[in-house]
């Protein structure tokens, strides 16, 4: 593997699109890119801020973390994937970014504890994942969580991400994301477009 820099880092997750994204999304009845690339295309179709579409687009990247090399482990990034995918992205993408990644799941749990609605619009799959993820947070997670400057961001990814599972929905591709992403990586790392 070669050295990810400002300037590879987006070819690098496009790649991993590419190749990996077929793959199965953990029960539910779209593959990982389809997810993640419908996120995205809910998050532009709202006129989200570039931040947030990354953020949409990424959140789930941490189940690929194997991807970027065996010495992220030695580095302390355990296999929990929203926090593997932040730690991997982090030297690229500003927090705006990555806190839509590492909160992802955290955000479930809240809007679990926060809306009683919420749970009922879950798929079945997120549903199941929800108990091994800790359950809904009580009031005093609930209280921490809600002071994260991002919270806002975090739980509209988190929204789009629960309503980003519809089989056959269209969207564009990768490629299409591509100029956002490095208009990202450019800002946060001061890099020339």
């Amino acid at each position: 593997m070669h050295e990810l820099t400002p300037t590879t880092i987006v070819a690098f997750i496009a790649d991993i699109f590419e190749r990996r994204g077929a793959e199965s999304y953990l029960g539910e009845a779209v593959t990982m890119s389809e997810h993640m690339l419908q996120g995205a295309h809910l998050a532009e179709q709202a006129g989200a801020p570039d931040t947030m579409v990354a953020g949409a687009l990424l959140h789930d990247i941490g189940h690929y973390t194997n991807e970027f090399g065996d010495d992220y482990i030695d580095q302390g990034i355990d296999n929990l994937h929203e926090e593997a995918g932040a730690q991997v992205l982090a030297p690229f993408f500003p927090t705006s970014v990555t806190d839509c990644i590492r909160f992802h799941v955290a955000a479930k749990r809240y809007l679990c504890a926060t809306d009683p609605a919420y749970l009922g619009r879950l798929s079945e799959a997120s549903v199941r994942t929800l108990e091994l993820q800790g359950g809904p947070m009580n009031v005093d997670e609930a209280a921490e969580f809600a002071r994260n400057p991002n919270l806002e961001a975090i739980l509209q990814v988190r929204i789009w991400d629960d309503q980003g599972k519809v089989p056959g929905q269209k969207t564009p591709g990768i490629e299409h994301y591509a100029p956002l992403l490095q208009r990202v990586v450019n800002e946060h790392c001061g890099e020339a477009p």
